[in-house]
């Protein structure tokens, strides 16, 4: 779908019969409201994304982290909206890309700095600033490999290396364990820096992770009462004990990554001997005297 802001053209009245007068109308053609709904979620994670970036300097972790985490929540939405409206556009996937570099990349990199890695001095500015790096360069290949037309058809079902938002969250383990009531130990600092260079490297990795985009696209009616209860009773704990389920959120996706790598290569293992034999069905295809004919050595001259 096109963008909804076009190109500027510039105001010419030389030819009153051609194709200007159209480019004007549709120059102020009012726009669809599903084209905007996508992109102005899009825009209130990047205000979330901001205020945390402005509470982690002010010194009030707990609501940085909070909105950190209401922008992961809009990142997640703006992008099913979007496909469920109908409201796709290039304008609203580079500003997604975008925002996600400031809510995922740069915001959280200021908060574990401001938090712990501010006391390793150049160390910890040096592991923040490669957090920030590596979320940029992992949104890049992102928005390059979606137009890969290489990739197997099952690839959409995982993401190549851990997606910016998860590793952001993921990230900010050890301020989600201080805040649980954990003692802050005198090599947290240096242990966090570390944590976060490891999770920057994931998310460059190619280490395949498991989306879970196509989960729950479907549901049958018999599970939509049971589901409703069960998303409000995990808001409701979510709410009552935040950093706790942070916490266990994070451990558990780190442990299913192993699982999903797993899962990846016996996708692949299954798609590429299903190619082969798909291959070799089509070389025996065109062999000699496979294909309902005589060899060419035993056909007459003149059909050769």
């Amino acid at each position: 779908m096109s963008d909804f802001f076009p190109p500027f053209e510039p105001d010419d009245t030389s030819e009153p019969d051609g194709p200007e007068p159209e480019r004007r109308r549709r120059r102020f053609q009012a726009v669809p409201v599903r084209l905007l709904v996508p992109n102005v979620v899009t825009l209130l994670a990047l205000c979330a994304g901001l205020t945390g970036i402005r509470m982690a300097v002010e010194g009030r972790m707990e609501v940085a982290l909070g909105a950190i985490v209401i922008a992961a929540v809009l990142d997640g939405m703006d992008g099913r909206l979007a496909r469920m409206l109908q409201g796709t556009s290039r304008f609203g996937a580079e500003l997604d890309s975008l925002s996600d570099f400031v809510c995922f990349g740069v915001a959280p990199a200021l908060v574990i700095y401001m938090w712990g890695l501010e006391s390793l001095g150049s160390i910890g500015w040096i592991a923040a600033l490669s957090f920030a790096i590596c979320a940029a360069l992992r949104l890049a290949r992102f928005n390059v490999m979606l137009d890969d037309p290489n990739r197997p058809p099952f690839a959409s079902e995982f993401f190549t290396g851990v997606p910016a938002p998860l590793g952001a969250l993921v990230m900010l383990l050890p301020v989600y364990l201080e805040l649980i009531g954990l003692p802050r130990l005198e090599a947290l600092p240096a242990i966090a820096a570390v944590f976060c260079l490891a999770i920057a490297l994931l998310m460059v990795s190619k280490v395949p992770a498991y989306s879970g985009k196509k989960l729950g696209s479907r549901i049958p009616r018999d599970k939509v009462m049971p589901l409703f209860v069960c998303v409000v009773l995990f808001v409701a704990v979510l709410v009552t004990w935040p950093w706790a389920v942070l916490s266990v959120l994070c451990v558990g996706y780190l442990a299913a990554l192993p699982f999903s790598a797993m899962r990846y290569a016996k996708l692949m293992r299954d798609y590429e001997a299903r190619q082969g034999a798909k291959a070799a069905a089509k070389a025996r295809m065109v062999e000699p005297g496979l294909d309902g004919g005589a060899p060419d050595h035993d056909r007459p001259s003149h059909l050769n």
